[in-house]
C-alpha cells in the first residue's frame, strides 16, 4: 500500500499505528493527520531513535499494510 492510500484511510490506519507505536497519543495522531514526515518525526521524538531508524520502521509498517 502506498502512503496516499494510508493517508486516505487514516481513521483505520490510526489504530494499527497506535498498536505498533503505543507511545503515540491520540493527540499526536490527530496532529500527524496522515502526514508521513510528521509520523516519522513523532516516532523519532517519542522513542529517542535516529531519523533513519524511524524511516525504516515506517517503511516496514507501510509494506505490511
Amino acid at each position: 500500500m502506498n502512503w496516499d492510500q494510508i493517508k486516505s484511510q487514516w481513521l483505520q490506519a490510526k489504530g494499527e499505528i497506535k498498536a505498533k507505536w503505543g507511545k503515540l497519543s491520540d493527540d499526536d495522531l490527530k496532529m500527524i493527520e496522515g502526514q508521513r514526515d510528521k509520523l516519522v518525526g513523532k516516532i523519532q521524538e517519542k522513542y529517542g531513535i535516529a531519523k533513519e531508524e524511524a524511516e525504516k520502521q515506517v517503511n516496514e509498517f507501510q509494506s505490511k499494510m
